[in-house]
């Protein structure tokens, strides 16, 4: 059974590489072809039927696990770290390692060895290896940490081989590549989830408690994204394999990554429970960040001297929801700038604005009647009034194991929790795929000159029921054994 939500103020309110599926690349500013079926800027396909015996994953709980045991794919700088993340929640153990550089896995495992884990076991050398690793019966939680050209594959063979599967962003690239994922978990019965970290920080979940408790009362917009000046490690030989980042700025017109801003802005919409996104439109400026940077800063026996950078520095995406709500989501790695994922959300009585603010939270907020003529107040004491009871309860222990603030290992813990108390999961396969629905989406847009287009319904119809997600109530974890 779902989790039920206590009464609040809310419900009073009423509030890679060619041949790997990557996306369209074009000139921005200019049409191009889509490779997806229907015309750009089109309405995508009617929602595809499910088949006999294809059930939704709405509400369905995790079966009971003593212990999680986790198998990691993809080794790099993101998998590394948080496959030692992992290894530290209680009542996880990862049990397998895999990368496709065998000795990453190796370098992994001998880590977890010195601090005083049991051995995974390794697999690598070859671009099938995760499927030999799939095979192993002591895996219940794959995690996917690759190149993003290789998550819907991965994710889907996890679903087939039986393991529950949290894949990073995005869980894919292209339209049917996201309905696949869904068709494959209802059919297996097994979860995928967004490992959607910001989602769990603690401005995020304070912004959300306060939204579903009436503070900025009906909820009318907000604004979020990933704003991070990445041009160095971009053109970094080491830091992403084989550039394969920087190679997506050459080859897709896509708003890449914007789930960490989007997602917790749809969660505090109560966006697949209660509403639903519906139409985006985007637009792009010019592709001249990255060049500019190379032209001051990257030697002309460069690989990149070969690249022609067609991505958008900043990609923006306006999206309506069936509620009448407008999202701005934004993508920007490629200009000078410092960090922001902007988290901004405000509606009939006030406003909250992230990465904005003078006090140590970096928030600001206003909001009616605590507030008055036209001046910004800290948000320090709004934090410490709405802290959402993960960061109450386990943030000594998330600023100690975690990277990105603590939120990583906040993502990690409550996953396990989920699994091991055998409960339902906060973000599902329906959150993640139309969380990341702008990657494709926003091609379609900019190929027909920032026309809408519409955004599907992964629910199929279920939005309109109010269900609990990232606004749960305080659970325990089970204690180890």
């Amino acid at each position: 059974m779902p989790e039920i939500p206590a009464v609040s103020r809310r419900l009073l309110l009423g509030g890679a590489l060619a041949g790997t599926g990557a996306l369209v690349a074009g000139a921005a500013g200019a049409s191009t072809a889509a490779a997806a079926p229907g015309a750009a800027g089109a309405a995508p396909a009617a929602t595809p039927r499910r088949r006999p015996g294809q059930k939704s994953m709405i509400g369905v709980a995790y079966a009971p696990h003593r212990t999680v045991r986790v198998g990691v794919i993809g080794l790099g700088n993101r998998g590394s770290g948080m496959t030692e993340g992992w290894s530290v929640v209680p009542g996880c153990a990862v049990t397998a390692v895999c990368d496709v550089r065998a000795d990453r896995a190796k370098r992994t495992a001998d880590r977890l060895v010195a601090k005083g884990k049991p051995r995974p076991a390794e697999y690598g050398g070859s671009e099938r290896a995760f499927e030999r690793m799939l095979r192993r019966d002591d895996i219940d939680l794959v995690y996917i940490a690759t190149p993003w050209e290789f998550h819907h594959e991965q994710g889907r063979a996890a679903l087939l081989a039986g393991k529950h599967a949290i894949v990073e962003l995005p869980v894919a690239t292209e339209l049917h590549e996201l309905w696949d994922l869904v068709d494959t978990s209802e059919r297996t019965r097994r979860h995928l989830m967004l490992a959607e970290n910001c989602n769990y920080g603690r401005n995020e979940l304070a912004m959300l408690k306060m939204a579903h408790e009436g503070l900025f009362g009906e909820v009318t917009n907000g604004h979020g994204g990933y704003l991070h000046d990445l041009r160095e490690l971009l053109f970094s030989d080491t830091y992403y394999t084989d550039a394969w980042r920087r190679r997506w700025h050459a080859r897709s017109t896509a708003s890449f990554y914007p789930m960490h801003g989007l997602a917790p802005i749809a969660a505090a919409m109560d966006i697949n429970r209660g509403d639903r996104m519906t139409v985006l439109r985007a637009t792009a400026t010019e592709p001249k960040g990255l060049a500019d940077y190379r032209e001051r800063f990257v030697p002309r026996s460069h690989p990149s001297w070969q690249e022609t950078y067609v991505n958008g520095d900043l990609v923006t995406c306006m999206i309506d929801t069936a509620k009448g709500r407008v999202i701005r989501a934004e993508h920007d790695v490629s200009s000078p700038r410092p960090y922001s994922r902007i988290n901004s959300l405000a509606g009939s009585r006030g406003i909250f604005e992230d990465y904005a603010g003078t006090s140590k939270t970096g928030g600001r907020i206003y909001v009616e009647p605590d507030h008055s003529g036209h001046s910004w107040r800290d948000f320090d004491a709004y934090r410490k009034e709405f802290d959402h009871w993960l960061w109450t309860k386990i943030g000594d222990d998330a600023a100690n194991n975690g990277g990105h603030g603590g939120m990583d290992y906040v993502l990690q813990w409550r996953t396990v929790q989920l699994m091991r108390a055998g409960l339902v999961p906060d973000i599902d396969v329906y959150d993640s795929a139309a969380w990341c629905s702008p990657v494709p989406l926003s091609v379609r847009s900019l190929a027909a000159g920032g026309r809408p287009v519409e955004i599907p319904d992964f629910t199929r119809g279920a939005w309109v029921n109010l269900r609990t997600g990232l606004d749960s109530r305080e659970t325990e974890m089970p204690p180890v054994a």
